[in-house]
């Protein structure tokens, strides 16, 4: 790969990263601090995996940073991510099994989370040569 794709990749790579990671912030932000209103439309959500998003959220707008600038400690990150990420939407499937109320939205939005953060570590370890 040229050294002009690669840093495109990368900054695009950054870039989703960076709008996943605020868009993240911005929608558990409406529901763990907005009107009842805001809860309400979130449906019967686990306050854990709100608060888990919320938090992550912040973490993904460090690791585009870090990608963007090309920082090794960015594939790292990444991979933290997408291990957190995987092991939240675990428990979350657990707490669904033994019949916790759950909006079926949170597995597609879990699922894609954790495929987007796995693409992404190994995109920075592989692909962009942050690692």
């Amino acid at each position: 790969m040229n050294d002009k794709l690669s840093r495109f990749t990368r900054y695009a790579v950054a870039a989703i990263a960076l709008i996943f990671g605020l868009a993240t912030i911005v929608s558990g932000g409406q529901v763990l601090f907005g009107d009842a209103a805001a809860r309400a439309a979130a449906g019967s959500y686990m306050s854990f995996v709100v608060w888990f998003n919320f938090l992550a959220g912040f973490a993904y707008v460090v690791a585009a940073a870090g990608l963007a600038t090309g920082q090794a400690w960015a594939a790292r990150l990444a991979l933290v991510i997408a291990v957190a990420t995987a092991l939240a939407f675990l428990v979350f499937g657990l707490f669904a099994l033994a019949g916790t109320p759950f909006e079926s939205r949170t597995v597609g939005a879990m699922t894609l989370r954790t495929a987007l953060w796995a693409g992404i570590a190994w995109f920075a370890r592989r692909r962009a040569g942050v690692l």
